[in-house]
């Protein structure tokens, strides 16, 4: 029996839409991060105050890191587009997740909403709720708006109305995760392909490199340093990329389990008390699914 208020069809509606949002979202990110690297790669790194004789094709002035980093090639805009879509994605995950803990810690949170759980103050929880705000507390406000329901509900048995208080906070849960998680996929991904990229473009390098020792007579000196740079740069920047993508990834990741973990907690002591102050043996523990 389904006695969720919320029809499935609407929050998959509502999932749906919220997850053509992120996905235009992360589209235009990707596509002006692209615009500005290669931007700053022409008329920035690639202006001729940082290279000998005006021209970029000439070696950079000694010490120009700006100049340095545009010998990398063409593979540099690509990498430069990677990092500023994991630093972007990173400050958006980031102000997700703190909006999602609310206004203040999710351990005192919880703590709050126990110790009214216990006192049998389900309109003083829901004021916390209301309070705390964020996506931690509207998984419990839903699971406290249940369990008022429940409490006042005569036709169903207990182990029903514990169900029932229970579907409604994974199903709360369910609708809030995916917002926490969106983009987290695409920082993976880049973790992995950063640095695959910053290879092809060292592979390029010594393929430069090596074609200028071929050369008929003495190596070009000039043509060897620039592949080795091209090299050099597109290792550094793959490798650098891959492991800032790396580690707001993991920091991420760790923050949405904390969240999950402060829900479950949460939603124990809900469907907990409920059992104990409705229960058919009060006081008695209910096993719930």
């Amino acid at each position: 029996m389904n006695t969720s208020p919320r029809p499935a069809a609407t929050a998959a509606k509502a999932e749906a839409q919220s997850s053509g949002g992120a996905s235009l979202f992360s589209v235009l990110v990707i596509i002006l991060a692209f615009i500005v690297s290669v931007v700053v790669y022409k008329f920035v790194l690639g202006d001729g105050s940082h290279f000998q004789g005006g021209d970029n094709k000439n070696n950079p002035m000694a010490g120009d890191y700006l100049g340095i980093v545009y010998k990398g090639g063409v593979i540099v805009p690509i990498l430069m587009t990677m990092l500023l879509c994991v630093i972007t994605f990173s400050i958006e995950r980031a102000l997700t997740i703190s909006k999602a803990k609310g206004s203040k810690s999710i351990e005192s949170f919880v703590r709050s909403v126990r110790q009214k759980l216990n006192a049998n103050d389900i309109n003083g929880a829901l004021a916390v709720c209301d309070q705390q705000k964020g996506s931690v507390a509207n998984v419990v406000k839903a699971g406290l708006l249940k369990y008022n329901e429940m409490s006042r509900e005569t036709s169903m048995g207990t182990d029903q109305r514990v169900l029932a208080i229970q579907k409604e906070i994974e199903e709360s849960t369910a609708l809030e995760l995916p917002m926490l998680e969106k983009n987290l996929v695409i920082i993976s991904t880049l973790a992995s392909i950063a640095t695959l990229t910053g290879l092809l473009g060292t592979v390029f390098g010594m393929i430069n490199a090596f074609a200028a020792l071929a050369q008929a007579g003495s190596p070009d000196a000039v043509a060897l340093a620039n592949g080795i740079s091209e090299a050099l740069i597109n290792t550094a920047l793959g490798i650098g990329t891959s492991a800032l993508a790396i580690v707001a990834y993991n920091y991420f990741t760790s923050k949405i389990d904390e969240l999950t973990y402060s829900i479950d907690e949460a939603g124990f002591s809900i469907i907990q008390t409920f059992a104990g102050q409705h229960g058919n043996n009060a006081g008695q523990p209910v096993r719930t699914v």
